[in-house]
């Protein structure tokens, strides 16, 4: 019955959005709903929402989303987005390999708000060519890649804490599921973009390298300060908009508009409420209870972990999912990096999916499309995905 429960609180936002009711009138239904079906007493959804300021993973996911929309703002009031973009255009000369560039480089900022920026570039290159959810579905799709993969991010960390597998055994794995992500994104959506950007070809790629450096420094900052550094996003972003402030000469007038217009509101309440849900969800402890009823499914082991992963992070995201199943899959199944790999493929897929992803939240509001347009648009690509890594994984056990 707590299963079904779950179901029906999913229901209640799919057909809050499907209706076209704002993102958080369907969150808000969705917590009503989970509050009076798992009856959470009062003192305890208070004790929910405002965990979500008081406890730092979800208070630094609102932070960031400030800092970084700060942050465009600096940029945008010295072009230097615009200017990457020309000198992006200098280097490759090529629409999509832009598009698909630039979002895989912002998608190494481990921050849900690397997602603003990563909106703004795809929306210049693809205006007329795809439409808003398309967009977005560009932005997320592209963007998210890096997050596969790279150790930088808490879902790739944690699983290969609890499975015990090597690093570069995993990287190594997983350099056909990334090449299959962008192929997946490039044949369904960037060949209909133009290749031509309709400016004259480089007479100096090197010169175009440096000025892209030059515009994009302090998104590299960011990066330098986390990998090399260890500092979290938060004191990252803020330290690159200090910099930003004395290198660019930013008057105290236009400190003030920008520290004003940086609140998105609707964004910071839509992301709030996305957190309040998570939060809300994790003290149901219906997640405990995926692994009991999903083992009686008349399935081949992978394939009920594979499912037990893929609902799992649609339901809480890809960390809970990945805290949860990973012991057990490794217990019950000859784990190493197949198992790993196939594993991540399909909570990765399924994370493009969940309604508490707060990247599709901000991509949703700054394309000013629904999130349930953005999923639709997904779900083709995940499934497709997820099945050839089904087929990748018994490869692999050949090997």
């Amino acid at each position: 019955m707590q299963i079904m429960y779950l179901v029906a609180v999913f229901l209640i936002i799919i057909g809050l959005l499907a209706v076209r009711r704002p993102l958080h009138q369907a969150i808000l239904g969705g917590l009503c709903a989970t509050a009076l079906l798992y009856r959470i007493p009062p003192m305890i959804m208070a004790g929910c929402f405002s965990m979500v300021i008081t406890k730092w993973s979800s208070l630094s996911v609102l932070l960031s989303l400030y800092l970084i929309t700060f942050l465009q703002r600096i940029l945008e009031s010295r072009s230097q987005i615009k200017l990457a973009q020309e000198d992006l255009n200098g280097i490759f000369h090529n629409h999509r390999v832009n598009t698909a560039g630039a979002s895989l480089f912002i998608g190494l900022l481990p921050s849900a708000a690397s997602m603003i920026l990563c909106s703004e570039i795809v929306k210049d290159a693809t205006d007329g060519y795809l439409e808003p959810k398309e967009q977005a579905l560009v932005a997320s799709w592209f963007r998210h890649i890096p997050e596969s993969v790279l150790p930088t991010y808490t879902a790739v960390l944690v699983m290969l804490s609890l499975s015990g597998v090597g690093i570069s055994q995993f990287m190594v794995g997983m350099i056909v599921p990334v090449i299959t992500l962008a192929l997946l994104g490039y044949v369904m959506y960037l060949r209909r973009i133009p290749k031509a950007t309709g400016t004259m070809p480089s007479k100096s790629r090197i010169r175009d390298l440096q000025h892209l450096l030059q515009h994009l420094w302090s998104l590299l900052l960011i990066l330098v300060l986390i990998l090399a550094f260890g500092l979290d996003v938060v004191s990252s972003v803020l330290i690159s908009i200090m910099v930003s402030i004395l290198v660019y000469g930013i008057k105290t007038a236009e400190l003030k508009l920008m520290l004003q217009s940086a609140f998105e509101k609707t964004m910071l309440v839509n992301t709030f409420l996305v957190l309040v849900l998570k939060e809300f969800i994790s003290y149901t402890g219906v997640l405990n209870l995926l692994p009991e009823t999903m083992a009686i499914l008349p399935l081949p082991t992978y394939l009920i972990f594979a499912l037990l992963f893929f609902v799992a992070t649609v339901i809480s995201g890809s960390t809970g999912a990945i805290a949860l199943g990973t012991p057990l899959a490794f217990a019950a199944i000859p784990g190493g990096m197949p198992l790993m790999v196939y594993l991540m493929c399909i909570t990765h897929a399924a994370s493009q999916l969940s309604p508490t992803h707060v990247c599709l939240v901000v991509a949703s509001d700054y394309f000013h499309v629904t999130l349930g347009d953005l999923i639709r648009k997904t779900l083709p690509l995940s499934l497709v995905f997820c099945a050839l890594m089904t087929i990748y994984y018994n490869i692999l056990l050949i090997l």
